[in-house]
């Protein structure tokens, strides 16, 4: 069952007590006991579910969330158990999902373009269409953060907005520590020139968005 946005709040996350057994011991324990996986959603949901808002919205998060700790558990028995926390482990597989949401909704999109709407339906389509453009448009922080290519998004949030470190986030997206390196000062560079300030405002701004 999802548990609640306030019970969600309630939870530690990572935050284990000091005599819980370490993430990689409960998945390993949980390919013969599934029921123990459990304590693994119970330790990171919050911090997935605040990182999916940020990335797609609420309402999608909602159902990525579940998304989420459905693919961890079906790739359980494959979980490196030299990672003893498995959060960045999670930040990857829902940056995943993350990018097939709008892979998806861009090969949506120009489906509709390609059909085009129904005639009576133009008047009411540009109308939200400029309502949508006007509430991007005055949203600067979201503007900066979409004209980054995606894997430089993806690294700028987990880092400013999640609060991972440069080895939590090679884990989480599989990439060399010098590419989180590069992504970062490439993403940082592009967004406070689009703000006009400086990192820790960003930072600062990225972590409490949304």
């Amino acid at each position: 069952m999802t548990p609640t946005n306030g019970e969600r709040r309630s939870m530690s996350s990572s935050e284990a007590d000091p005599g819980d057994p370490e993430d990689a011991e409960v998945i390993a324990r949980s390919v013969t006991s599934p029921d123990r996986f459990s304590a693994i959603f119970d330790r990171h949901a919050s911090h997935i579910h605040r990182y999916l808002v940020r990335r797609i919205g609420p309402v999608a998060a909602e159902d990525a969330l579940g998304e989420t700790f459905l693919i961890a558990f079906r790739k359980r028995a494959g979980y490196d158990t030299e990672r003893r926390d498995a959060r960045p482990w999670l930040y990857g597989i829902a940056t995943n999902l993350v990018a097939q949401r709008r892979r998806d909704e861009v090969r949506e999109l120009k489906l509709r373009e390609a059909l085009g709407p129904p005639p009576d339906e133009e008047g009411h389509a540009e109308r939200v269409a400029d309502q949508v453009t006007a509430e991007a448009m005055g949203k600067l922080l979201d503007s900066a953060l979409a004209e980054l290519a995606d894997g430089d998004r993806d690294t700028l949030t987990l880092f400013a907005g999640e609060g991972l470190s440069y080895e939590e986030i090679a884990a989480a997206l599989d990439i060399p520590l010098g590419t989180v390196r590069s992504r970062l000062n490439r993403a940082r560079r592009k967004v406070r020139e689009a703000l006009g300030r400086p990192d820790t405002t960003i930072a600062k701004e990225i972590s409490t968005h949304g």
